[in-house]
């Protein structure tokens, strides 16, 4: 009941929170939030690190870009384009990766994501370092004009909660339960007779889908794709903003995103902008070495230790 409560009244306030703040930074917020869900659908509840996200992340918004931009589909096919785009990218890094466990997954992602890296830089499709720029927002549903940032704002958030429930659904489910069991012990699991590589490759292409829907949603906020979206830098940030906010909790990337992004936003514009990496390299060292369940992991220890 405790948690229904606190659900509507997370949604009341996301409703009226475009009167309060910018719609446009809000957005970028709730993009954030899915792509760090997305991340720690893998990391916090299938135990897998991966140093590749940023690739269906940044990916997703060239496919995305190209299919409104050239193809001219609808707004809603052009997003589900680049989901799909990033999902496919997932099962064909996964595929590789999945059978290897440790710093060897992590590099093997990591290497992927560099080498799609380099394909989107001198591929024709993607602008090469200048991108893909002028992207159209279009309409939603043929209807609701999204060039009005207001009504994107509720296009948006309806996508990242759809996303995000998506998520809760998968780690309560029984598969999500089978996930965790492999994260505690692959050897018990591969006992008990799941088949392991198939559990882990399915949680890692649903979370490249996820990334995926974030990117592209993201593309469309700003009308561009960059090559920033998919630089190893933003793989690295997506690990900091989960394990800032809680790894292994449905809240926690969520509350991560929202710390990095705004601190991003408001420290770029003042005295300390040259200096916003040393910034989040030193909350990343007081995580790790202060409280290491993260800002919700922590919160939830305190209150049941209160009571």
């Amino acid at each position: 009941m405790k948690t229904k409560l606190a659900y509507l009244l997370l949604l009341a306030l996301l409703l009226v929170a475009p009167f309060l703040v910018y719609p446009v930074f809000l957005m970028k917020l709730l993009c954030f939030a899915l792509f760090a869900s997305a991340f720690n659908l893998i990391l916090g509840y299938g135990g897998l690190l991966s140093f590749g996200h940023a690739a269906f992340f940044g990916g997703a918004g060239y496919f995305t870009g190209h299919a409104l931009k050239v193809w001219g589909l609808p707004t809603e096919l052009g997003i589900l384009a680049g989901a799909l785009g990033a999902a496919l990218m997932g099962l064909a890094i996964g595929q590789l990766a999945i059978r290897r466990h440790g710093i060897y997954f992590a590099m093997i992602t990591l290497a992927m994501a560099q080498m799609a890296y380099f394909l989107f830089v001198t591929s024709s499709f993607t602008g090469g370092e200048n991108g893909l720029q002028g992207i159209p927002r279009g309409t939603a549903l043929g209807l609701f004009d999204l060039q009005n940032n207001l009504t994107l704002y509720y296009f948006v958030l309806a996508i990242c909660a759809l996303g995000i429930g998506l998520i809760a659904r998968t780690v309560r489910s029984p598969f999500g339960q089978v996930l965790a069991a492999i994260r505690d012990n692959e050897n018990r699991a591969r006992s008990l007779g799941y088949d392991i590589e198939r559990y882990k490759l399915l949680a890692f292409v649903l979370s490249a889908g996820l990334a995926g829907l974030a990117g592209a949603t993201k593309t469309v906020v700003f009308q561009l794709a960059s090559l920033t979206d998919v630089h190893w830098h933003m793989s690295g940030e997506v690990v900091l903003m989960t394990l800032l906010g809680g790894l292994g909790t449905l809240a926690g990337p969520a509350v991560g995103a929202g710390v990095i992004v705004t601190l991003q936003n408001y420290l770029a514009s003042g005295p300390l902008s040259a200096w916003v990496p040393v910034v989040l390299g030193v909350i990343f060292v007081i995580c790790v070495l202060a409280f290491r369940r993260g800002i919700v992991g922590e919160l939830r220890a305190l209150i049941r230790n209160s009571f």
